[in-house]
């Protein structure tokens, strides 16, 4: 964008206001997009567009199709009786931002979950199959890779928007699954 931010604003261009306090740095923004900071604000611009990019993802989900999912569980080693239910179960998926953490919260009439985490930071999670993982998510270019390990192990579900649907790949070892999610 042209111009110096008073011309931006004169233009309606809503102002980036960055916080600094000790060697923290919050940056809050009302642009639709990062490349507006550009000529500005440099490395700032990846922050602001790290974020514009988890928004796509934020919105209300539900499962409308599956694809291979009875074998991913398998593979995973979940039972039987736990393999039933989840292939009948169409749970809702809410993406939210919270403060500087993403939040994804997953209900069915089987079981919830929530998780809450930074981008690139490790957290403990508990699956709906109840494993217990060490999880990191990231953003790599418009996906959301979201790893789980535990006992030596690990799965990796990548979340894509296309043509307005959440499509998220789910593999562990060679099997792969898809899950289809459409805004609720």
């Amino acid at each position: 964008m042209e111009g110096s931010p008073d011309q931006w604003e004169a233009r309606r261009h809503p102002p980036v206001y960055i916080i600094i306090k000790g060697r923290n740095m919050t940056v809050r923004s009302d642009l639709g997009t990062a490349a507006a900071c550009k000529p500005y604000f440099g490395d700032l611009e990846i922050i602001l567009h790290t974020f514009n990019m988890v928004d796509a993802f934020c919105a209300t989900w539900k499962l409308v199709d599956s694809e291979n999912f009875d074998e991913y569980m398998k593979a995973l080693g979940v039972g039987f009786a736990t393999r039933q239910v989840g292939n009948v179960t169409k749970p809702t998926v809410t993406i939210s931002h919270e403060g500087d953490k993403v939040v994804i919260r997953t209900q069915s009439t089987f079981k919830n979950t929530e998780i809450s985490f930074k981008l690139g930071e490790e957290f403990d999670e508990t699956t709906v199959d109840d494993r217990n993982c060490k999880s990191t998510v990231t953003l790599e270019g418009d996906k959301l890779v979201h790893v789980q390990k535990w006992d030596g192990k690990e799965t990796k579900h990548v979340r894509e928007i296309k043509d307005g649907k959440l499509i998220m790949n789910l593999t562990f070892g060679d099997v792969h699954a898809v899950r289809t999610y459409e805004k609720a």
